[in-house]
C-alpha cells in the first residue's frame, strides 16, 4: 500500500473514511460518490440491510458483524473480517465439560446478535451431555426493573451456571444488577462470550468490579514484533489526541479492521485498477432521493475485487489473517478470568487439542477438556472452590421426596403418621439408606418425605404410578401428588428409565421363586419310584417292550425258544427284555441282527441301572428338603397359580413368560406368602411365590424350614433412588451410594432392619436348590441310539424276509390273501442246518460227510464215526462228567445245531 498511486490512495482513504459513517451516510456515498467497497459495519442489524444493498450494487461489504444469521454463502458480496460467534460455542462447551456441569442457563440479548448463536450453543452443549435448562431473553433497551425481574426468576432455579451473550452497553448494567441481587457470590458461575470479553476494556471500573470471578473467552492474538511496534505507535498517538485519558487498549476487532484495510489495498493492487470507475446507472436518475435504492446502479470494479477479497491470506497484526469463501478462519481462543481491574489469562482452547495452558501445546496429541489444564481460577465470591453448578434455592420449596405407602414388608419401607401432630414418619431399610446417602453429600440438601397414597389413604395402585409422578413434575396437574424424587424399594427396570433417572443400585439384584419343600421321603413306601421322573419311567418301559418285540421278530423263525403258543410268545417278548435289567436272560439268540440289538440295549440298561442305584442311594442316606417345583416353566405348563407382591413390576415379567393373568395372585405380606404356599395351588393358594431377592431373603429368614428358593435367577438392577431426567443430583447421590454401600454403615443398617438370616442347612444362606431326580433329558441320547439300532435291524430283517418271499408278493392273488400268506410264512419255522441234518440221519442212518469234516476241525472236540454207525469222542474232550453217554449226545447235538 505504500506504493499506491494518488488515485488509488484517494480510493483507499475514501473507503477507510466509510468505517465511521452511519447507515444513511453509506447509502449516500453509494449513490452519489459511487464508492467501490464498504468496510467496518459491526452491527448485525445494520449489516444485514447494507449487505442486501451491496449484493444489488455489486459492491463488496467488508464487515465485522459476527452473527451466524449473516452468511457469506448466501450473500456473495458479504466478507466477514471477524470470527463468527458460532465458532466459539465448542470452546464454551469444553469449559462446561471440564467442570462436569450438566445444566446451564443461556442469557442473551433479543436481537440478531443474541439469538443467532443459540442453536449452535445448544447443539455444542448437547454433545457434552449438558442441557440448556432455561433461556433468559433481555431486550437491548431493557430497563433496570426488567433486568431485576429476570434475575429474581433465575434465582429460583437450581442451575447456577450462566452463559451471557450480549454487548457491553447492556452487559454493564446487567452485571451491576447481578451483584446487587447477590448472584455474584460463592456457588455461581458466569461465562461471557467473545463479543463482550474482547471489549472488557471499554467498561468502566464499576462494571468490572461487579464482574469479579467471571470467566470469558476471546480470540487469541499471538504476539509479534509488528504488533508490538504498532501498539507503541498507537499509544503515543492516542495520548497526543486524548491527553488525560487512560490508554484504550487494542482488541481483536480493531486489529481485524486494520488487517481488513490492508487486505482491501492488496486486492486493489492485484486487480490492476489505476483510477476510480463509475457505476452503471439506470435510465431514470433520482439523485436527490436517498430512499430510492434502485437508482444506485452497479459497480464495475466490485466483481473484480470480490474474488480477491473472498480468498486471501497474509500475516497481519492479528496473526494469520486467512479469509476462506468470505469468512475469516477461526483461530485459538484465550480463556480469561476477570480479577481485580481486568482479565487474567488462565488457558487456551483450540479445535485440535481442546483446553490447554499453552496456545501451542507440544505435550498433547489428542483433544481433551480437563480443568487441570487451566491455571488457578478465582470464582465469584473470591473463592477457589469450584462451583458444583447447581444448588437448592433458599426461596424455593424443599425437595419433595415421595415414599410409597404399603402394608407389607415394612422392614423395607414403613410410613406412619403421628396421631397428635399428623407428621409423616417414614422408617425402614430403604429410608435409612437414603438418609445416610444424603448425609454423605458434600453439601446440604433440605428435603421432606411425603407419602404416596391414594385419596382413601391406602397404597397407590403400583410403583409405576409412583415413578410417573416424578416424570410429571411438581408443577403439573394430576390427581396424585407430584415429587422431586422417590425413595423406597423401587427396582431399576428398563421401562421406568424412559421417564426418570435412577441412582446406582444399593441392593442386590435378581428375581427368583420360592416353593414348598417336601417332607423326608426316606420312610415313604414308594420312594423307589422317586429316582426317575414319570416321563423317564414311561419311556424306559416303552423301550423295554419295543426291544423285546424286535428280538422276537428277529428270532421267531429260527429259534425254538421264541416259538410256541401265542401266550408263550407274548410272555417271551416281555420276559426277555425285562430280564436284561438283572442280566438274567438265558435264551440264546441266533441271528446276528439280534446280537447287535442286544449289545446296544444291554449298554443302555447298564447306564440306567447304575444311575438309578446312585440316585436311590442318595435319597436313602441323605436327609434333603426337596422342592415341589424346580422349573418356572413347569408352573406355566401345569396351569398352577403363582403369587407376587402388590404393586411390583413382577406382574409384567410373569405375563411375558407366558402366565395367564387368571393364574396370578397378589399378596402384601410375608404372612400372606406363607398362607398361600401352605394351601397349595389346588386348595386356593399358590404353587410358588415369585419376587425379588431382597424380599425372598427376608421371607426365608423366617420360614426356611418349609420353603426353598429354586430355579434360575433372572437378573435385575436392584433398588435405586428416583430423580427427574437430567437432575444434577444424580452424579453426587450415586457417588454417595457407593460410599455408603462399601462401608460398615450398610452392614449396620441391614442387621438393624433385615436381621441376620436364619442358618438354613440345605440352602446355605439362600443357595438355589434343584431336584436330584433323573430326567428324560439326561438319557435322551441313549434312547435315540437304542431306537436307531433296533429300527435298523428290524428294517434289514424285513427287507431280507420280503425278498425271500417275493414270489408271494408277485402273485396275482388279492392283497388280503397275500398278507395271509406272508403271515403264515413268517409263523413257520425256517428250515435250517440242524433240521436238515436230523432229517438225513433219520432217513439214511448216516451223517453227511461235510458235517463230519466240519466237526473234525474243531480244536475242542474230535468227532469220528465208527463202523457200527455210532459217534465217539477222543480223549481230549473236557467236561465235568467226562465219558457219560448223555453228555456226549448233548455235545454232538449242540455242535450240529450251531453248524
Amino acid at each position: 500500500m505504500r506504493n499506491l498511486t494518488p488515485q488509488l490512495h484517494e480510493l483507499c482513504v475514501l473507503i477507510v473514511f466509510l468505517l465511521w459513517m452511519g447507515l444513511y451516510g453509506a447509502i449516500d456515498l453509494l449513490k452519489n460518490v459511487q464508492v467501490q467497497a464498504i468496510l467496518g459495519i459491526q452491527s448485525s442489524t445494520h449489516a444485514d440491510f447494507v449487505i442486501d444493498i451491496g449484493n444489488n450494487a455489486k459492491v463488496p461489504i467488508i464487515s465485522q458483524a459476527i452473527s451466524p444469521s449473516l452468511s457469506p454463502k448466501e450473500s456473495p458480496y458479504f466478507i466477514r473480517a471477524a470470527q463468527c460467534s458460532s465458532s466459539q460455542v465448542k470452546a464454551i462447551a469444553a469449559i462446561v465439560k471440564a467442570f462436569s456441569w450438566r445444566e446451564v442457563v443461556f442469557v442473551y440479548v433479543d436481537d440478531e446478535y443474541g439469538s443467532g448463536v443459540l442453536p449452535y450453543l445448544t447443539d455444542a452443549l448437547l454433545d457434552v451431555n449438558t442441557l440448556v435448562r432455561y433461556r433468559s431473553v433481555l431486550s437491548p433497551s431493557a430497563a433496570d426493573d426488567q433486568i431485576l425481574k429476570e434475575l429474581y426468576k433465575l434465582m429460583t432455579m437450581q442451575t447456577r451456571v450462566f452463559v451471557v451473550h450480549m454487548l457491553p452497553n447492556l452487559a454493564s448494567r446487567f452485571f451491576l444488577k447481578v451483584k446487587e441481587v447477590g448472584m455474584m457470590r460463592k456457588g455461581y458461575t458466569w461465562i461471557i462470550t467473545d463479543g463482550l470479553t474482547s471489549l472488557l476494556d471499554t467498561l468502566d471500573s464499576r462494571a468490572i468490579n461487579s464482574m469479579q470471578g467471571v470467566l470469558g473467552i476471546k480470540p487469541y492474538i499471538p504476539p509479534s514484533t509488528e504488533l508490538e511496534d504498532f501498539t507503541t505507535r498507537w499509544n503515543k498517538r492516542f495520548h497526543q489526541e486524548n491527553p488525560g485519558i487512560e490508554t484504550f487498549k487494542l482488541n481483536a476487532f480493531g486489529l481485524w479492521a486494520y488487517d481488513s484495510i490492508f487486505a482491501l489495498g492488496a486486492a486493489i493492487e492485484r486487480s490492476g485498477a489505476t483510477s476510480l470507475q463509475h457505476f452503471n446507472k439506470p435510465a431514470t436518475n433520482t439523485r436527490g432521493n436517498l430512499t430510492d435504492l434502485s437508482s444506485i446502479g452497479t459497480s464495475e470494479m466490485g466483481p473484480k475485487l470480490l474474488p480477491l477479497l473472498r480468498n486471501i491470506r497474509f500475516k497481519g497484526l492479528s496473526g494469520d489473517f486467512h479469509i476462506i469463501d468470505g469468512q475469516l478462519k477461526p483461530s485459538a481462543y484465550q480463556i480469561v478470568n476477570v480479577v481485580e481491574k481486568g482479565a487474567r489469562e488462565i488457558g487456551f482452547w483450540t479445535s485440535e487439542y481442546g483446553i490447554s495452558n499453552k496456545s501451542m501445546p507440544r505435550d498433547k496429541h489428542a483433544y481433551t477438556a480437563s480443568k487441570d489444564d487451566l491455571r488457578n481460577i478465582i470464582w465469584p465470591g473470591k473463592t477457589s472452590v469450584i462451583p458444583k453448578g447447581w444448588e437448592m434455592p433458599t426461596n424455593e420449596k424443599r425437595l419433595r421426596v415421595g415414599v410409597p405407602v404399603k402394608s407389607g414388608f415394612s422392614e423395607f419401607v414403613k410410613v406412619e403418621r403421628d396421631p397428635q401432630t399428623t407428621e409423616v414418619i417414614a422408617t425402614g431399610y430403604c429410608i435409612n439408606v437414603f438418609k445416610e446417602v444424603m448425609l454423605s453429600l458434600p453439601y446440604a440438601v433440605p428435603y421432606d418425605l411425603l407419602p404416596f397414597e391414594a385419596p382413601d389413604g391406602e397404597s397407590a395402585p403400583s410403583y409405576d404410578d409412583l415413578v410417573y409422578q416424578v416424570f410429571l413434575g411438581p408443577d403439573s396437574s394430576c390427581s396424585y401428588q407430584k415429587f422431586d424424587a422417590v425413595v423406597g424399594d423401587l427396582t431399576i427396570v428398563a421401562n421406568r428409565t424412559k421417564f426418570v433417572d435412577f441412582t446406582l443400585p444399593y441392593t442386590e439384584s435378581g428375581v427368583s421363586m420360592i416353593v414348598p419343600t417336601e417332607k423326608d421321603e426316606r420312610k415313604n413306601a414308594w420312594i423307589f419310584m422317586k429316582p426317575l421322573t414319570m416321563d423317564l419311567w414311561i419311556t424306559t418301559g416303552v423301550f423295554f417292550i419295543f426291544t423285546g418285540f424286535v428280538i422276537w421278530v428277529l428270532e421267531h423263525r429260527v429259534n425254538k425258544e421264541f416259538r410256541g403258543p401265542p401266550h408263550k410268545q407274548i410272555g417271551m417278548i416281555f420276559w426277555y427284555s425285562f430280564s436284561t435289567l438283572v442280566f438274567a436272560h438265558r435264551e440264546k439268540v441266533i441271528s446276528n441282527l439280534s446280537r447287535f440289538v442286544m449289545i446296544v440295549w444291554v449298554f443302555v440298561v447298564l447306564v440306567l441301572t447304575s444311575s438309578y442305584t446312585a440316585s436311590l442311594t442318595s435319597m436313602l442316606t441323605v436327609q434333603q428338603l426337596q422342592p415341589t417345583v424346580t422349573d418356572i416353566h413347569d408352573l406355566v405348563k401345569n396351569g398352577d397359580f403363582v403369587g407376587y407382591q402388590s404393586g411390583s413390576f413382577i406382574e409384567g415379567l410373569l405375563k411375558s413368560m407366558g402366565f395367564d393373568e387368571s393364574k396370578l395372585k397378589i399378596y402384601n405380606t410375608s404372612i400372606d406368602y406363607d398362607d398361600a404356599l401352605s394351601e397349595g395351588s389346588r386348595n386356593g393358594g399358590v404353587a410358588a411365590i415369585i419376587d425379588e431377592l431382597p424380599y425372598l431373603r427376608l421371607f426365608l429368614a423366617k420360614y426356611c424350614n418349609k420353603y426353598a428358593m429354586v430355579g434360575p435367577t433372572y437378573q435385575t438392577a436392584g433398588f435405586g433412588f428416583v430423580f427427574p431426567k437430567g437432575s444434577p443430583l444424580i452424579p453426587d447421590v450415586s457417588r454417595a451410594v457407593l460410599e455408603v454401600t462399601q462401608g460398615d454403615t450398610m452392614t449396620r443398617i441391614s442387621q438393624e432392619w433385615l436381621g441376620v438370616e436364619a442358618n438354613c442347612r440345605e440352602q446355605d444362606g439362600g443357595a438355589v436348590l434343584t431336584s436330584n431326580r433323573l430326567t428324560l433329558d439326561s438319557f435322551r441320547g441313549l434312547f435315540i441310539i437304542a431306537a436307531i439300532s433296533s429300527s435298523t435291524a428290524l428294517v434289514i430283517y424285513l427287507f431280507i424276509f420280503l425278498n425271500d418271499n417275493r414270489d408271494i408278493l408277485a402273485s396275482d392273488d388279492p392283497i388280503l390273501q397275500k398278507l395271509y400268506a406272508i403271515a403264515k410264512t413268517f409263523d413257520e419255522e425256517k428250515e435250517n442246518l440242524s433240521t436238515a441234518s436230523k432229517k438225513v440221519t433219520e432217513t439214511t442212518g448216516e451223517v453227511p460227510e461235510d458235517i463230519i469234516a466240519d466237526f473234525s476241525q474243531s480244536p475242542a472236540i474230535s468227532i469220528f464215526y465208527n463202523a457200527e454207525g455210532n459217534f465217539s469222542h477222543d480223549e481230549g474232550f473236557s467236561t465235568t462228567e467226562p465219558g457219560t453217554p448223555l453228555h456226549d449226545s448233548m455235545a454232538i447235538a449242540e455242535s450240529i445245531e450251531e453248524h
